[in-house]
């Protein structure tokens, strides 16, 4: 059965949400098998080490890379009709929702996509955090937050009414981006050689990466026959998982690829984590634990909707579409998190050694 024929037997809601389904579950397997982390990967990094969860993110992140371009060039894929372009960007909500996101995913010991696959194997933790995340977001997309998101993303934004193309900006050619993709693909690769991290591994990792070019490539492909405007869209779990909770809790909510894409991710990081025997549940160790990682749930919730998308969100979709405003946010959330650790964590470390 072709999209078309789908659409009309489903309708075009509930099309979408499908393929936010089948999406998700590529990246639930993927990020479960690969324990993909941008926060593990910062706080590794902060730690002057090139391990191998600095390995994973590099892997996730070029092969989203790859895939999309590839996509693009291949005519499979318009960057310039994705939500992240399509819209104004707003530089200084990248700056201070990045910072802010960097922050409250080293304090959350996981950034959002992360909780989500741990609660999905049982980590009771992350399905605390995740919780306050998700309401956080809803508060701030649409409550009484959203006034304050609004004033500090004002303060600095894109011209034109759409964000900054980063190729076109430089002036390099259709396939530049593909290429800078393959350069990190490269890197990643050397840095797994390095680390020894096992080939399926490696797989799964590019595997989160893919998940992006699929949620991409379909909502394109939706919004081609598709009868009303459908959002072009990918891998994000800051409007999704607020988006999923109104879901559930209001009537009046409509399917769509978001509302898909969460449950999808629980449904193949459940699977994969019973499949391979690491299903088990997981609680605080104790209130301090507890209140730093709900803390930092609201630091994530609020920095996500300000700086247009989570660490998946803005730091893999939006910068495999090379969104000038996605890759800034990216860089802040790494500076937040770096900075975080060296502040807290390391300090304690330092502090443990010579007691």
């Amino acid at each position: 059965m072709d999209l078309l024929s789908l659409v009309e037997t489903l309708g075009e809601p509930e099309t979408a949400a499908l393929l936010g389904l089948a999406t998700g579950v590529i990246f639930g397997v993927s990020a479960q098998r690969s324990r993909f982390c941008l926060r593990a990967a910062t706080v590794e990094f902060a730690r002057r080490q090139m391990g191998d969860k600095v390995a994973v993110w590099f892997l996730t992140f070029s092969t989203a890379v790859v895939w999309v371009q590839a996509a693009q060039l291949l005519g499979l894929f318009d960057a310039a009709n994705a939500r992240q372009m399509a819209i104004p960007g707003s530089w200084s909500g990248a700056i201070i929702g990045g910072l802010i996101f960097g922050v409250g995913m080293v304090l959350a010991r996981g950034c959002s996509g992360r909780l989500l696959v741990l609660a999905a194997t049982g980590n009771l933790r992350s399905v605390v955090a995740g919780l306050v995340f998700a309401v956080v977001a809803q508060m701030s997309l649409a409550g009484i937050l959203a006034d304050t998101r609004n004033a500090l993303a004002a303060l600095w934004v894109t011209q034109g009414g759409r964000n900054v193309d980063l190729l076109g900006a430089f002036g390099l050619p259709n396939w530049g981006g593909l290429a800078i993709g393959v350069v990190f693909a490269v890197l990643a690769l050397v840095l797994s050689w390095r680390n020894q991290i096992p080939v399926m591994r490696i797989v799964f990792g590019a595997g989160v990466g893919f998940a992006v070019a699929v949620g991409w490539v379909s909502t394109h492909a939706l919004s081609q026959v598709a009868f009303d405007p459908v959002t072009v869209e990918s891998v994000t779990f800051s409007g999704p998982s607020a988006h999923t909770l109104m879901f559930f809790l209001d009537r009046n909510e409509v399917m769509q690829f978001s509302v898909g894409l969460v449950p999808g991710v629980v449904l193949g990081s459940f699977t994969s984590a019973m499949v391979m025997g690491e299903f088990k549940f997981e609680g605080f160790s104790d209130a301090a634990t507890m209140r730093r990682s709900m803390f930092g749930a609201v630091l994530m919730g609020f920095g996500a909707m300000l700086a247009g998308g989570c660490a998946i969100g803005a730091g893999v979709t939006g910068g495999s579409v090379f969104a000038g405003t996605a890759w800034l946010a990216l860089f802040c959330m790494w500076l937040g998190a770096m900075a975080t650790d060296f502040v807290l964590d390391q300090r304690g470390l330092r502090a443990g050694v010579i007691a």
